[in-house]
């Protein structure tokens, strides 16, 4: 008898199943495919080694910007690039093994799913079946890439982003359907490896969810590198018939046929809920989520559920965070609730993008009294040291109380410099706060001074 059974390995699964280990359960974890789930094998951690060789080869192309040569022309062998990429990701999953074993925390081989209270029925890959007992049952299963009904996911000339990690080459001309997190930093990163790129996105703004100041920067800085970026564009087909694909494309001024090698598929992620025992045991979900209270309890006694499979932002450190917070429950401690309206946000392309908190969009339509503080790295020494002065800090700070409603960062590792702006939010701290903390100079980070300095007409360097 287990004291926790944890289906699924990702940011979610196995840091509740570690948290739990420490709490001093007996604790179990069942994985059909690699520990630590998409996020360190198929999403996050791959992405950014890939994103990182994209980097090391724009300097070696700029390299006269800094005051050397590179003798001859700087060639990508993409097969070694994939193969750091995949390297870094097995060091990661080996990883999650090792703190596995030093946490006496069990790892069952096997498709889980509930076969009634208190017991997970495994199926393993030979397809023989053992049932465990458990008091608690914890799902993490997460989720897979989405598919557009006329275009869907083939692997070949439809591809995902797993597909799109680990390429036998660089497509001449590629088109990528959506533009969030997934699209912006793939669409980036074949830019950079020598693909035409088309980036299609349905909204009027690139990474639509982010404030309209960072979605317009963005879309400068990929239009200047060579993307062709397509907005209030809606995809109507998908022709795979011939040698290419042919992407028929609606804009404001009207139909355009793309021909491209290949489509990556950006259009978001599916839960993975099915043959979980959901339906058997009534557990109930909502618009393919499950159903949870603020501690992630289900509709079933002693079952929870956490990170991609229910409502809320589909992110590692979210998944994480959810992690915690519902096994210390089960312990018996007294967990407060996550605030879900100070979650950070990150896209790592060049620049990169991070947010938390209110757009100004979000703002208006509530009707909240606001100031903007913004400082753009175009005055900032260290940007300007680094060649990397695309980009800028706002913040949003209310009228009334000077606290920080919002920060929306663009610019060269401006995701380093967002979990401080995380924490002052978590401690209420307000926009004199961060402008009479004294910050390192010359940094970056400097312009969140700045930024805050400028709400209150106070900055000093624009």
């Amino acid at each position: 008898m287990y004291d926790i059974i944890i289906i699924g390995s990702g940011p979610g699964g196995y840091v509740a199943a570690i948290r739990a280990a420490q709490l001093g359960m007996d604790v179990a974890v069942v994985e059909k495919s690699e520990l630590g789930g998409v996020c360190l094998n198929w999403g996050c951690i791959p992405t950014k080694a890939l994103l990182k060789s994209a980097q090391a080869l724009h300097y070696a192309r700029s390299s006269e910007d800094y005051g050397f040569t590179i003798e001859g022309e700087v060639k990508v062998d993409i097969g070694k690039v994939v193969e750091r990429s995949r390297g870094v990701a097995s060091g990661m999953s080996r990883g999650i093994e090792y703190l596995f074993k030093k946490n006496n925390v069990k790892v069952i081989s096997g498709h889980g799913r509930i076969l009634a209270k208190g017991e997970v029925e495994v199926t393993d890959n030979q397809g023989s079946k053992e049932v465990l007992k458990t008091k608690n049952i914890l799902l993490a299963t997460g989720a897979r890439a989405n598919s557009l009904p006329f275009a869907p996911i083939d692997g070949d000339k439809i591809i995902s982003y797993r597909q799109a990690l680990v390429p036998d080459s660089v497509p001449s001309r590629l088109a990528v359907i959506g533009s969030g997190a997934i699209g912006s930093e793939l669409a980036f990163f074949y830019r950079s490896m020598g693909s035409e790129v088309y980036l299609i996105e349905y909204l009027k703004n690139i990474v639509p969810l982010e404030d309209d100041d960072a979605s317009a920067q963005l879309s400068r800085s990929f239009r200047k590198m060579g993307i062709k970026v397509m907005t209030s564009a809606q995809v109507k087909n998908v022709d795979v018939s011939g040698e290419g694909c042919k992407v028929l494309v609606e804009t404001k001024k009207g139909e355009e046929t793309i021909e491209v090698d290949k489509v990556l598929s950006a259009v978001g992620v599916v839960s993975n809920i099915e043959n979980l025992g959901l339906e058997e045991n009534n557990i109930v979900t909502e618009r393919g989520k499950v159903k949870v209270d603020e501690f992630y309890h289900t509709s079933m006694e002693d079952v929870f559920a956490i990170g991609d499979i229910i409502a809320t932002p589909a992110l590692a450190h979210v998944a994480s965070a959810e992690a915690i917070c519902c096994v210390e429950k089960i312990a018996g401690l007294d967990p407060k609730p996550i605030d879900y309206t100070n979650i950070p946000a990150c896209t790592y392309t060049s620049p990169e993008v991070a947010s938390v908190g209110s757009t100004e969009r979000e703002l208006k339509e509530k009707g909240i009294e606001y100031k903007v503080g913004k400082f753009p790295f175009t005055a900032s020494g260290k940007a300007s040291a680094s060649g990397e002065r695309d980009g800028f800090v706002k913040l949003l700070i209310d009228k009334q109380s000077d606290k920080i409603l919002g920060a929306h960062l663009v610019g060269a590792n401006v995701t380093e410099m967002l979990a401080g702006i995380v924490t002052a939010r978590s401690l209420g701290a307000t926009a004199k706060d961060i402008m009479h903390s004294i910050h390192p100079h010359p940094t970056m980070s400097e312009a969140v001074m700045e930024a805050a300095a400028a709400s209150h007409g106070e900055v000093i360097h624009v």
